[in-house]
């Protein structure tokens, strides 16, 4: 029987994907420049590619609009994001940008240090503060929940040799599902992925990703940041309606009301905002 409907498209349409990257410690850092010499946002996109499903292309802090104008945005399946040294140089007209499309229904998944980046606070509505370290412990990162789709084709825990330490208690909302847990050789544990939903968008954090470490080479962590793509991907994602409030007229309600009383704003009279 052939496929129909939002199935069909999943298996005919690639999963249009940017992968943002502040891209500062790689032309500043000659340790981060070694390791990612095309830059992380290119070897994320790399790894994405390597996925049929997914075509990823990138954007960086320095493009005119930081590379996410808003045709680019319309176009955008799934946005990853990767920034550290300079989430304040970020337009907040981008991120009020990206902050509508993901409540439309367009992806997001948040990268390590990103925690702090303004679409995430912006998102989450907490200070997203943690504790951290920087010596390149040992993480050994624990798929808790092994049969949700972002842990898919992994053990039941996999080992990062050198990472920087991020412990609880990590300042975030309540999440829908946490899928990973962290545990570092100092001893602190985190909650290394988590997911929540704002408006009809699928949103995911993930941890392990510091710049001075190979993380993003990884085949375990390539694996989980493909899945988590396509978790995160809604075929629906036009959602323009969530951002409406109509005034609702009397002699349109679904039953038969009579008006009863003074009010401010005359019939079809938008609101205030």
């Amino acid at each position: 029987m052939p496929a129909t409907g939002e199935h069909a498209r999943r298996m005919t349409v690639s999963i249009r994907t940017v992968v943002w990257g502040e891209n500062i410690h790689e032309q500043t850092n000659e340790i981060v420049r070694s390791i990612y010499p095309n830059g992380m946002h290119n070897t994320i996109a790399a790894a994405l590619n390597t996925e049929g499903a997914i075509e990823a292309t990138t954007a960086t802090l320095q493009e005119p609009e930081h590379g996410l104008s808003v045709e680019r945005l319309a176009n955008t399946d799934v946005l990853l994001w990767w920034g550290h040294k300079d989430h304040g140089a970020v337009s907040d007209e981008i991120v009020e940008r990206v902050a509508k499309r993901v409540w439309e229904g367009m992806g997001l998944i948040v990268l390590h240090s990103g925690h702090f980046s303004k679409i995430f606070k912006r998102l989450m509505g907490t200070p997203c503060a943690l504790k951290w370290r920087e010596a390149g412990e040992r993480e050994r990162v624990w798929a808790i929940n092994p049969r949700h789709p972002i842990a898919e084709g992994l053990d039941e825990n996999f080992v990062l040799e050198n990472e920087e330490m991020y412990g609880e208690q990590f300042s975030v909302p309540e999440p829908l599902e946490t899928v990973f847990i962290s545990w570092f050789a100092g001893g602190e544990v985190f909650r290394s992925g988590l997911t929540w939903r704002r408006g009809a968008g699928n949103i995911f954090y993930f941890r392990p990703g510091h710049e001075t470490y190979p993380t993003y080479h990884d085949a375990n962590v390539q694996k989980v940041l493909r899945n988590s793509v396509k978790w995160a991907y809604n075929a629906d994602n036009r959602y323009t309606a969530i951002h409406d409030a109509p005034n609702v007229p009397v002699e349109k309600a679904l039953e038969p009301i009579v008006e009863r009383g003074p009010r401010l704003h005359q019939a079809g009279e938008a609101g205030y905002r």
